[in-house]
């Protein structure tokens, strides 16, 4: 059993932003780190990592595990030709994996939550569902992938907003306040909440002790962002500023890990379905990403040179 486990939920709250292909680039990093690395496709309704890894459908997959309560998490865990980099895929015949059920989903995340290996990437589908929220949730650290597009800060936004209110509700135990958590994700909710420090102040005068638990789940809730397909200095500060607002209007703490420059080579490698990582720190992005998973896990190993 490895002795220190990490697990990274990859999403964002708009599609086509590239989750797939940073999920799957962190994860040749990681294991080209010498360390043991599973990349778990966590888009429930449109698997596509093991096309970015350029490796077959595998055989035995999530949509099995759902489906067959005598299955392990172990028995569809596929090798990948990287060293030290395995691969949990998702059926895309299977329709239902998409909205599995209550307990089906527990099982799953604590199933994901078992698995033996220092990395653990999931690969989040686009959006605030709840189940992906929950699959962020279950992380070490959340990250979102942005593009320097209004559409795709404003998505992050709300999924950030909506990670949050997800993790308040599930550690609160009195109904009434889960209730008012659940009306404040609404922007026209009767309470005229509008923020997280609000809603904060609100259940706090409702119930002392529990307005100061929900406190410290804010402060240890610090996702992180990645920005993506950058073209000028000025999208590179939209990084900075999205730290500085998320302090602001919520009250949170957000890492801002790193960016990717808009990259030919990136297109090149998704559309040969070799991840740009495998060669090693060759380009510009392949660096990028070892410098993103350097301020991810802070390992000295993977210090930007």
């Amino acid at each position: 059993m490895v002795s220190k486990k990490h697990i990274i939920a990859i999403g964002g709250g708009k599609g086509g932003v590239g989750k797939s292909f940073i999920a799957c680039n962190l994860g040749v990093v990681l294991a080209r780190n010498q360390k043991s690395a599973i990349l778990v496709d966590a888009d429930l309704g449109g698997a596509n990592l093991h096309t970015c890894l350029g490796i077959p459908a595998p055989e035995l997959t999530l949509s099995d595990f759902v489906k067959n309560p005598a299955l392990n998490i172990e028995d569809v865990v596929t090798r990948t030709s990287v060293e030290n980099l395995s691969l949990i895929s998702v059926a895309q015949d299977f329709l239902g994996i998409a909205n599995p059920k209550y307990s089906q989903k527990i099982r799953l995340l604590r199933a994901i939550q078992s698995l033996d290996a220092n990395h653990i990437i999931l690969d989040l589908g686009a959006g605030t569902s709840f189940n992906t929220l929950d699959f962020f949730l279950i992380a070490d650290k959340g990250v979102l992938v942005v593009t320097p597009e209004p559409t795709s800060i404003e998505n992050a936004y709300r999924f950030i907003k909506g990670a949050l209110y997800r993790r308040l509700k599930l550690i609160a135990a009195n109904p009434k306040i889960k209730e008012v958590i659940e009306r404040a994700m609404d922007r026209k909710n009767e309470f005229g909440i509008k923020a997280p420090a609000e809603l904060i102040d609100f259940i706090g005068h409702m119930d002392p002790a529990v307005g100061k638990e929900l406190q410290s789940a804010v402060d240890q809730f610090r996702p992180g962002i990645v920005l993506n397909q950058v073209r000028t200095i000025q999208d590179i500060r939209i990084g900075f500023a999205m730290q500085a607002a998320c302090e602001k209007y919520f009250g949170l703490k957000v890492d801002f890990l790193g960016y990717l420059e808009n990259d030919e080579q990136v297109w090149q490698s998704i559309r040969k379905r070799k991840p740009i990582a495998i060669n090693g720190d060759y380009s510009k992005s392949a660096r990028s990403l070892r410098t993103i998973a350097y301020n991810l896990i802070n390992d000295h190993q993977l210090r930007p040179e």
